[in-house]
C-alpha cells in the first residue's frame, strides 16, 4: 500500500467514528423530555421503574434534577417508551444511513 491510500483510509476511519459519536450525542440529547413539573431521560432504566409500578395510580421518583416527583406511571410509562422508540428508530435511521456512504 501507497502512504496515500493508507492516509485515505484512516483518515475516512476516523470520520467514521466522530460520525458515530456525534450521532449518539445528538440522539443521547433528544432522549430528555419535560413530565409531570420534572426533566426526564427516556431509556431502559426508567421504562423498567415504570413498567413495575404501572399498577400504581402515582409513584414518586427522582427526575434527571434529583427533585423528587410525583407522577401517573402508567401515563408516563406510555410517554417515555413511545419517547424512547420514537428516538432510537431515528438514531438508528441515521446510522444506517452513515453506514452505507463509508
Amino acid at each position: 500500500m501507497d502512504v496515500d491510500k493508507i492516509y485515505d483510509y484512516a483518515k475516512s476511519r476516523f470520520d467514521h467514528a466522530r460520525n458515530k459519536q456525534i450521532l449518539r450525542e445528538k440522539y443521547q440529547a433528544k432522549l430528555v423530555f419535560a413530565y409531570g413539573g420534572g426533566m426526564w431521560k427516556a431509556g431502559p432504566e426508567l421504562i423498567n421503574i415504570l413498567n413495575i409500578a404501572k399498577g400504581n395510580e402515582s409513584i414518586v421518583i427522582e427526575d434527571l434534577y434529583n427533585n423528587p416527583i410525583r407522577v401517573n406511571a402508567k401515563e408516563m410509562l406510555e410517554l417515555s417508551t413511545m419517547h424512547w422508540q420514537e428516538q432510537m428508530n431515528g438514531w438508528l435511521n441515521e446510522y444506517e444511513e452513515n453506514n452505507k456512504e463509508r
